[in-house]
């Protein structure tokens, strides 16, 4: 298999995790994932990212703490969320969606139903560990877009490793809280957190697929005129 052929494999097999296993990922497995991800190419060589990662008791630990937080606060993202979602985006987030309530059984309305299930992001999803993203604040929007490489690459290599991984905004949106739960100082921005861990593959939560835009509808080649 060509290197091109098995990067594709990567990215096609690759998907957000949303049940995991119990199951502790030796430590040695997740500093090689991130050593890994620690290649991809940055502006100016900066490497702006920084990674804090929990083993399983910090993780419970962090479950319980922020679980009791966001019974009592509002969310404070260090970035802006998107104002909106519209055409395409939207659609595709909608599909996204609709995929998800059907996959664990939610119908169509139940808004007690969809509310528990986004309340899943803030346990983990179950998973033993949480890796969390951030970069230097004096870097701004160039330092956060590298890091959305480390994030991906990240991603690849933990499916390289048979570790399943689901990047999350979510945790982000409530900076100020994690910041201070993890000592991290106010120079650096929560962009996400990647929980990870082993898939739970019996969960119907793990049993569907996104689509992907087809080149044509992102891709323009301009000739000379």
């Amino acid at each position: 298999m060509s290197e091109i052929d098995t990067l594709e494999t990567l990215l096609k097999r690759r998907h957000s995790c949303r049940a995991f296993l119990d199951t502790p990922v030796e430590r040695a497995v997740i500093e090689r994932i991130t050593r890994t991800a620690g290649r991809v190419p940055s502006w100016c060589n900066a490497q702006p990212w920084n990674v804090t990662v929990t083993d399983t008791a910090e993780t419970e630990r962090f479950r319980l703490a922020l679980g009791e937080h966001i019974k009592i606060a509002a969310p404070q993202p260090d970035l802006p969320f998107p104002t909106s979602y519209s055409g395409a985006h939207q659609a595709r987030r909608r599909e996204c969606g609709f995929q998800l309530y059907d996959a664990v059984g939610i119908e169509k309305g139940d808004r007690d139903a969809a509310g528990a299930q986004m309340m899943q992001n803030f346990t983990f999803f179950g998973a033993p560990h949480v890796a969390l993203i951030t970069s230097s604040a004096e870097l701004g929007p160039y330092g956060a877009m590298d890091c959305g490489g480390f994030v991906s690459t990240f991603c690849l290599a933990a499916d390289a490793l048979g570790v399943a991984t689901v990047p999350q905004a979510a945790i982000a949106s409530y900076a100020p809280f994690v910041r201070s739960h993890f000592g991290i100082g106010e120079d650096r921005l929560l962009l996400c957190a990647i929980s990870l861990g082993l898939e739970d593959k019996a969960h119907p939560a793990n049993s569907f697929r996104t689509a992907r835009a087809q080149l044509g509808e992102f891709f323009e080649w301009k000739d000379a005129p």
